[in-house]
């Protein structure tokens, strides 16, 4: 592990910062925001509000570029609102503290509609509302198996997402439940659940390129007014970064939730995107003489495993807590592009002790962080059915959730390269650029007997209990 200082020299302390500026640019081409239809990004408002959010665009080769979403007056959003109350059954439009969501009717009916060559409607599409996952029952006298949750009237933003019109809070989309429910499938193994994770890594050209600037750089005299010099010429170096996605396909909505929310984050992190709370970000943080020339943060989302309480039946599960922690690791890059161990800078520490205390207040404000925390719930549903073999309880096979042919999901272009985005913050007489990261899932840890919570006081089979099927009629597969 090398732990050189900086020299206290202009020309050595900036040729120490521009090679940390690279090794920290490696993983800032993380993919644009690329959900909902390839048009459109997240706001930063609690309701579906006014002004410009920012998206991307993904083309038919896979690349993706950045776009603005514009709605200065807000006539947009509104229209749209006023569309959704006009389009909704006031029944679904009705705000509600827990509304019902049975997997099992729904799938039956939705194969009844397409084989009758309906197809799903936007009722379906946005599962009634449902705003988080709370609950999840299994009924095997009944052979159902429900989500339970609050929900509320939605439409479309002007960005593009299905959000509350109350909250402002995304809804679940029923494609993203069966991403989560094709990944743990039934008669599939607990213990070998996937990781589901997304990753952006730089090619070996543009890090031999990468390379061959900082030797150049390294015998020009070099000022803070050089700042976009630099910046071009590290993007231009390192050309187009490959993104990567496991765990689940590419051309979903899921997968394209985690690799905005990873994206978003470290704008916020750098300082180029202004979050909608109050948050530090990590360059007003760093001390730039503490940190070594070949030092690479890297910061990645995981769920908090310790999210799931469990009925002494196991019929019920309730999903507790915000669900997502942001997680730091040091590394070290060599000349050669390869990371390795590194140790771990306190500023980067701080940063996303901070991030994850804060991300309650930040998934309120800011939609992208509320669907990644619905889409690492979804995850762990899934995990807890396939685990407590529902699909056997409530005698369901699925069907249409479990064929791509009878029902698709995988809709979009998937992200397969962007374009490497770097920034430069001067920080006295040096330059400042973090960093790299990811997201990684692993649903089936937080069913693991050290991380589950106890149902102490039954709370969760009372919850359960408490909800009456008996006056359902064959065609409702969601009530209040």
């Amino acid at each position: 592990m090398i732990r050189r200082r900086f020299v206290l020299t202009y020309k050595s302390l900036l040729r120490h910062c521009i090679a940390l500026a690279v090794a920290f640019a490696l993983g800032l081409a993380l993919s644009q925001p690329a959900a909902f239809a390839q048009t459109g990004g997240g706001g930063t408002g609690s309701t579906i509000g006014n002004g410009a959010t920012s998206g991307v665009s993904v083309d038919a080769e896979g690349v993706l570029s950045r776009t603005i979403v514009q709605d200065p007056t807000g006539d947009l959003a509104r229209q749209r609102v006023q569309e959704a109350l006009g389009r909704l059954d006031q029944s679904v439009a009705k705000s509600s503290p827990l509304r019902k969501v049975s997997l099992t009717r729904l799938e039956r009916i939705l194969a009844k509609r397409i084989a009758e060559g309906q197809g799903v409607d936007d009722v379906m599409k946005n599962l009634a509302g449902l705003t988080r996952v709370e609950y999840v029952f299994c009924y095997p006298e009944t052979g159902d198996v429900v989500l339970a949750g609050p929900a509320e009237a939605w439409a479309q933003a002007p960005s593009g997402r299905m959000q509350g019109i109350v909250t402002g809070r995304p809804v679940i989309e029923l494609a993203d439940a069966i991403v989560a429910l094709r990944a743990f499938p039934a008669g599939g193994s607990p213990k070998k659940g996937p990781i589901i994770k997304c990753s952006i890594d730089p090619t070996q050209e543009g890090l031999a390129r990468m390379q061959e600037f900082l030797n150049e750089f390294g015998r020009l005299l070099a000022s803070p007014n050089q700042d976009r010099y630099i910046v071009d010429q590290l993007r231009e170096r390192l050309g187009m970064q490959d993104i990567s996605v496991g765990g689940v396909p590419a051309k979903t909505h899921f997968a394209q939730v985690l690799v905005e929310a990873d994206y978003r984050m470290k704008l916020i992190g750098i300082g180029l995107e202004q979050p909608p709370v109050r948050l530090k970000n990590y360059v007003d943080r760093a001390n730039p003489a503490a940190i070594s020339r070949q030092a690479l943060e890297r910061w990645y989302f995981i769920p908090d495993y310790e999210c799931v309480r469990v009925s002494e039946d196991a019929l019920a599960m309730q999903l507790v807590g915000e669900g997502v922690r942001l997680v730091t690791e040091g590394e070290m890059v060599d000349a050669s592009g390869h990371r390795g161990n590194g140790r771990q800078n306190p500023a980067s520490q701080q940063f996303v002790d901070a991030f994850t205390k804060a991300y309650p207040a930040l998934a309120e404000k800011s939609p992208i962080f509320a669907q990644l925390r619905n889409c690492i719930d979804l995850a762990v549903a899934a995990a807890f059915i396939q685990q407590q073999d529902y699909y056997q309880l409530a005698k369901w096979t699925p069907t249409v959730f479990a064929s791509e042919e009878k029902y698709a999901v995988e809709t979009l272009n998937p992200p397969k390269q962007v374009e490497s985005s770097v920034t430069a913050v001067w920080k006295g007489n040096t330059l400042v650029t973090p960093v790299s990261g990811g997201v990684e899932i692993k649903a089936s840890e937080a069913l693991s007997p050290t991380n589950l919570l106890e149902d102490k006081k039954e709370a969760v089979e009372k919850a359960r209990s408490a909800v009456d099927l008996s006056r359902l009629s064959a065609d409702q597969w969601w009530w209040d």
